[in-house]
């Protein structure tokens, strides 16, 4: 089970605050935006003489209610299509478990999520990684080199759309490239697309269920954690229309019994957010996207290119070894009393030694933040011993 990159470095960091260090955090895509007063509310005014379980796939007005959110994307399901899960990472694991026996293959561009890795360990399958460039704004490796990757025991591709961690935005035709490849040798298209609603291009949203021909092998996954800054109450979706797969993928939700009550009442709220909420982080997102792109690419040896959504970039340091950098950084590195908190980008990598010179930069800080953030890492980079000139 590898060692997560986003949190490994946790301990260096709480030592470096107890050393009265102020540690801005970049590493981990937990928003600093408010959660929707609405959701707040709904705990507020949690009325009910007992906490029980709740239904193993979720709450059915719950459930329903999102039916009509998907609808908003043009995303055509019924409740009955929905699982409600604990959080993202539930869904992702047990559409594993329920699609792939041991020793099953799935295929997935690089770098991606850390725990995609961990969770395929847990399904006893294997992730076969297909390295993308940020020369090339880490866009779709081709289809020849899917297909270099195909064996008998592959059954799966598995994106993230928008990405985590580059922000990359896959367009029409790589969507359809997908299409093609998990329709020509009937594979499961495993879909995370919790971060639609950060989309920066102007062009339409691609879900996995706007791909005509494969409606029965698409498994999305979905979380309230990002949308409404409600990484804390653990609730997410799985969602596909193909029935054997919903009937396997029960089993585990009814062995963990169900997902947690209070989180679903809260998003079941959320949906009722006002529109100017989402427009309002949209709006944010995007200016410190603009602000930190600019900021980094300022600084001497630095590169990130534009990422198209969701709110991370993966950039290149003009170091030897970033996982060591970022260790420094929070072990004998400060300006001012302050120092920073990245991901080393190879834990997002499986491919032995890709990314060694990248990190994963989240902008989930105020502007005034990001600015100091910036000041501190050009000042880090300046007095690496390890850096390359």
């Amino acid at each position: 089970m590898p060692a997560s990159p986003i949190r490994k470095l946790v301990p260096l960091a709480n030592k470096a605050k107890e050393r009265g260090i102020t540690v801005y955090h970049l590493n981990i895509g937990q928003p600093d935006l408010p959660t929707p007063e609405i959701a707040l509310d709904a705990v507020r005014q949690l009325n009910r003489k007992i906490l029980e379980y709740s239904p193993s796939e979720g709450i059915k007005s719950y459930r329903e209610k999102l039916v009509k959110y998907y609808d908003k994307f043009n995303i055509d399901v019924t409740a009955d299509d929905i699982i409600i899960t604990t959080g993202g990472s539930e869904a992702v694991l047990f559409s594993f478990m329920a699609c792939l026996d041991p020793g099953d293959e799935i295929i997935v561009p690089e770098p991606a999520y850390a725990n995609y890795m961990a969770f395929a360990i847990s399904a006893g399958a294997i992730i076969k990684t297909l390295p993308s460039s940020i020369n090339e704004g880490f866009a779709l490796p081709s289809v020849e080199n899917f297909e270099a990757l195909i064996t008998e025991r592959t059954r799966g591709i598995l994106i993230c759309n928008p990405n985590n961690p580059t922000g990359y935005l896959y367009t029409q035709k790589e969507m359809n490239q997908i299409r093609d490849l998990v329709k020509k040798y009937d594979l499961f298209l495993f879909s995370d697309e919790v971060y639609r609603e950060f989309c920066y291009t102007g062009a339409p949203y691609i879900s996995a269920f706007h791909l005509k021909g494969i409606e029965n092998n698409v498994i999305l996954i979905d979380s309230v954690s990002k949308r409404y800054s409600e990484c804390g109450i653990r609730i997410g979706a799985l969602i596909t229309k193909n029935k054997e797969v919903r009937q396997n993928v029960m089993k585990f939700c009814q062995a963990r019994l169900s997902p947690p009550l209070i989180g679903q009442l809260i998003a079941e709220a959320s949906l009722d957010a006002p529109e100017e909420y989402m427009l309002d982080t949209y709006n944010e997102y995007v200016e410190r996207r603009k602000f930190l792109i600019d900021g980094l690419n300022r600084i001497p040896g630095c590169y990130s290119p534009i990422p198209m959504g969701a709110f991370y970039t993966v950039a290149k340091l003009p170091v030897d070894d970033a996982d060591d950098f970022c260790a420094w950084c929070l072990e004998h590195f400060e300006y001012e009393g302050q120092t920073v908190f990245m991901a080393p980008a190879s834990g997002f990598y499986t491919t032995p030694g890709l990314g060694k010179n990248e990190v994963r930069i989240a902008y989930v800080l105020k502007k005034e933040d990001l600015a100091k953030a910036l000041v501190v890492l050009e000042k880090a980079l300046e007095a690496y011993p390890g850096r390359i000139l």
